[in-house]
């Protein structure tokens, strides 16, 4: 006889329909009948973490990535642990669902003071602390289970945001039948009508001008980077991107003029975005620290501003209009007419000076100039909120490089295990990591887990002792900013870890060594301790920190 097919495995079935090949958490007594359930699953995998923070940065990770993702926690304990990642992927639009094994339904219905609840017999508290960091929400019932579960995860998909399911202990187990249909899918959302006066608004404001643009994360997360990449393609455009889409397009192009941060841009990338004839802005969402503390100056009056649901021309809205016909009709535009746009000057930031002494002591831009080099394509680059993030925010990434951070949400720690959910996404690309010797202290445990899956990442742990962005932002020599110094050559071998190769730089010849070595080791977890001084921070930091209060509000 045939094992009873429940509500558990109806919810793994879609999310296996929906990509998910690896489910992020931590068991928990609530949880553990659905566990087995994702054990015996023929496509997906379990992978237990060293805490439920560390299973929601790996399942963000891991989201970014492949479109979807989804993590599981116990009951109040568990998913509050879990609620910082879950809020940032919330901030970053990740789709994440969240899987909470919850007490049964007859023991809630019993308001006793549970374990794991507040002893109040309230059984709702945490589910209603979702709302605030998720898309939907559902508290499954027997009757609705299904219902509810296609409903949530179609939410996640279209909005690209967290969803959240309270999985009661027996309605997982509770018997129903099979999907019997693919899940649907949103339509309709371009009226032709918006769609067709959008298109003769901008063909009015671009003319005979020369196109530039300015993407960011949102024509990523809409999946519309294609139409993106066509509209580049059907002219000589000259492009940017803000510091939260790097390598969103491809930063090799002559075409390409590098990161736009306001006021902290490079002089030519801001000229050419603020004085450009006409500008889209595609996906853009202008937050403090990719802005230059909302310093960018930007004309709407020649701007066509290109939304997930709705677009304007020179401050006229369009909408219902979708980010995916509203770029196809500019490069229908761009196609049709018959100029021809002069070629681009380039100019990306941050190009490498000579090449420094092989005993010069190492520094920020040294280490940073030395990495880009040894980027290949394919590579997966995740840079933690702090000097990692912004010293190589300027740099121009080799083709078919993929840039991870999470300069809204900014959550020191996030990237390491980021990495482990990164290269779970795509096992054939090697991912890199960056990370402040600072945050690497908060998420460290996740290493030994990236060692047991088998991932081979190349790990680069900046230690200039301390949190040296607060530093730059107030406490300079304040011992809150200070952190206990680790030896970091015997982290790995306690947390399980074996067969990696460790070094530490404290000379850019030893740094280059070190590269080199990985280069040869793409088989081996290569962990480098790039000692740099604790002063010495990027230019593009400098820059934007120098116009700012500790309240981060510009100085007077």
């Amino acid at each position: 006889m045939s094992a009873a097919y429940t509500v558990g495995d109806y919810l793994l079935d879609r999310l296996a329909e929906l990509g998910v090949t690896h489910v992020f958490g931590v068991p928990g007594d609530y949880n553990l009948e659905f566990l087995d359930h994702i054990v015996a699953h023929r496509n997906i995998r379990w992978v237990g973490n060293a805490n439920e923070l560390n299973a929601g940065y790996a399942a963000d990770g891991y989201g970014r990535l492949r479109g979807m993702s989804a993590v599981v926690t116990t009951f109040g304990v568990g998913e509050l642990s879990l609620a910082n990642a879950i809020a940032g992927s919330y901030a970053e639009h990740v789709p994440v669902v969240h899987i909470v094994g919850g007490p049964s339904k007859d023991a809630q219905g019993t308001r006793r003071a549970l374990h794991h609840s507040l002893g109040d017999g309230d059984f709702e508290h945490f589910f209603r602390m979702s709302r605030e960091i998720t898309c939907a929400q559902a508290n499954l019932m027997p009757a609705t289970a299904t219902r509810e579960i296609d409903r949530v995860l179609s939410e996640v998909r279209e909005q690209k945001r967290p969803g959240y399911l309270l999985l009661p202990t027996d309605v997982a187990r509770f018997e129903v039948e099979p999907p019997a249909a693919p899940l649907p899918r949103y339509t309709g959302g371009t009226s032709p009508r918006a769609l067709a006066a959008f298109t003769e608004a901008a063909t009015e404001l671009i003319g005979d001008h020369q196109l530039t643009v300015l993407a960011d994360l949102l024509v990523h997360r809409l999946q519309a980077v294609d139409k993106l990449e066509a509209l580049l393609a059907a002219d000589v455009v000259p492009h940017a991107t803000l510091m939260w889409g790097k390598s969103l397009v491809d930063e090799s192009s002559p075409s390409f003029l590098g990161i736009y941060a306001g006021a902290a841009s490079d002089e030519s990338v801001r000229r050419a975005i603020e004085e450009a004839p006409v500008l889209v802005t595609a996906g853009v969402v202008f937050t403090d620290m990719v802005s230059g503390f909302f310093s960018q100056r930007i004309n709407p009056a020649t701007t066509i501003d290109i939304g997930a649901q709705q677009s304007t021309v020179a401050d006229q809205v369009f909408a219902p209009l979708e980010m995916e016909a509203a770029l196809e009709a500019l490069t229908s535009i761009l196609t049709r007419r018959k100029v021809t746009s002069p070629p681009v000057a380039s100019a990306c930031g941050d190009t490498p000076t000579a090449e420094p002494a092989r005993e010069a002591p190492l520094s920020q831009k040294a280490l940073w100039d030395r990495l880009c080099q040894a980027l290949t394509p394919g590579n997966v680059v995740l840079a933690d909120q702090g000097t990692s993030f912004y010293g190589m925010a300027r740099h121009r990434l080799p083709r078919g490089v993929t840039f991870i951070g999470q300069p809204l949400w900014g959550s020191i720690g996030y990237t390491l295990p980021a990495t482990l959910g990164a290269g779970l996404a795509h096992p054939d690309r090697r991912p890199v990591l960056l990370i402040g010797d600072g945050a690497a202290q908060l998420t460290i445990q996740e290493l030994g887990v990236i060692a047991r899956e088998g991932l081979s990442p190349v790990i680069v742990v900046v230690n200039n002792d301390g949190y040296t962005v607060e530093r730059a932002i107030h406490g300079e020599a304040a011992p809150y900013n200070d952190i206990v110094r680790w030896n970091w050559s015997q982290i790995p071998g306690a947390l399980g870890v074996t067969g990696h190769l460790t070094y530490r730089a404290e000379t850019y010849g030893e740094l280059d060594d070190a590269f080199v070595a990985a280069a040869e080791h793409p088989d081996r977890m290569v962990i480098v301790e790039a000692v740099v001084p604790r002063s010495d921070i990027p230019d593009l930091l400098t820059e934007l920190v120098k116009p700012t209060s500790p309240d981060g509000k510009p100085r007077r």
